[in-house]
């Protein structure tokens, strides 16, 4: 149970390429969690320097070996690999890929790979092998910072305070981070009255992100949202959220959130 072990586990998922030195050998990894964790609680294995990814493919045949719900958080920075004379294989299989090349994304690729040789050897496997990325980034949302020389300009400018560039996904996940939810949740989406509408969690938060929000647009929409929930029938309380900017004067924005309390959604948000 050397590094060697563990070098030779890793070129045989890169087709034999010898992408990163000195990689933690599989086994040891699965050793440690068979000792500290029980498969079936659903324990998070985090992972602050990923290098490889080892600690999540451990994770991946741990669950296929035992039907456990292990899940895994790893941390890793991009660092560059075209500065290393030693990762000239990790940049050619990441390029083959169309990937940029980043320790980072070398662990992605580990992973994806060890995902495939899991299944390829537990083909009666029925749990979650994917997993999402996140990139450490500033707030969605432009911080108040009045100009005390011209705040009715200032007033107009924060009109609507999302940043530019942003998309629906990265303020969903950033509302996830806010309200509590786990980010492993299912995101689901449809279009309500030209909308995309998401329910996350089975219906505990829905959002609609739309940039523009008619007076006319209101009743449809509330009311598919209203319909939306009630066939996702949630356990708890429902978070319904907008964005404040996208509501074409203060009435449509009553109105909207006037139908939804009628129906018992009575958790309204803005941003």
């Amino acid at each position: 149970m050397n590094y060697q072990n563990g070098t030779s586990e890793v070129k045989r998922l890169f087709d034999g390429k010898d992408v990163f030195d000195f990689p933690k050998p599989l086994a040891l990894l699965s050793r440690i969690l068979s000792i500290g964790v029980n498969p079936s609680d659903g324990d998070i294995i985090l992972d602050f320097f990923a290098g490889s990814g080892t600690a999540g493919h451990a994770v991946l045949e741990t669950n296929s070996l035992t039907s456990g719900s292990l899940r895994y958080i790893l941390v890793q920075l991009p660092e560059p690999l075209q500065y290393q004379v030693s990762r000239r294989d990790a940049i050619q299989a990441l390029n083959a890929n169309g990937n940029p090349p980043s320790l980072a994304d070398l662990t992605k690729e580990r992973l994806r790979r060890a995902r495939q040789k899991v299944l390829r050897d537990n083909r009666l496997i029925s749990g979650d092998l994917g997993f999402r990325v996140f990139k450490l980034d500033s707030s969605n949302i432009r911080a108040w910072e009045p100009d005390p020389n011209d705040l009715d300009q200032t007033i107009l400018d924060y009109t609507n305070h999302i940043k530019d560039g942003r998309t629906e996904q990265d303020i969903l996940y950033e509302l996830l981070l806010k309200l509590g939810p786990d980010l492993c949740v299912p995101i689901e989406q449809k279009v309500i009255s030209g909308k995309a509408v998401h329910s996350i969690g089975g219906g505990v938060l829905m959002a609609c992100l739309s940039p523009a929000i008619t007076r006319e647009d209101v009743d449809p929409l509330a009311q598919g949202v209203v319909a939306w929930h009630q066939a996702l029938a949630p356990a708890g309380d429902t978070t319904c959220v907008f964005r404040d900017s996208a509501f074409a004067d203060d009435v449509a924005k009553t109105n909207l959130a006037a139908i939804l309390n009628q129906h018992g959604l009575t958790n309204v948000r803005s941003l």
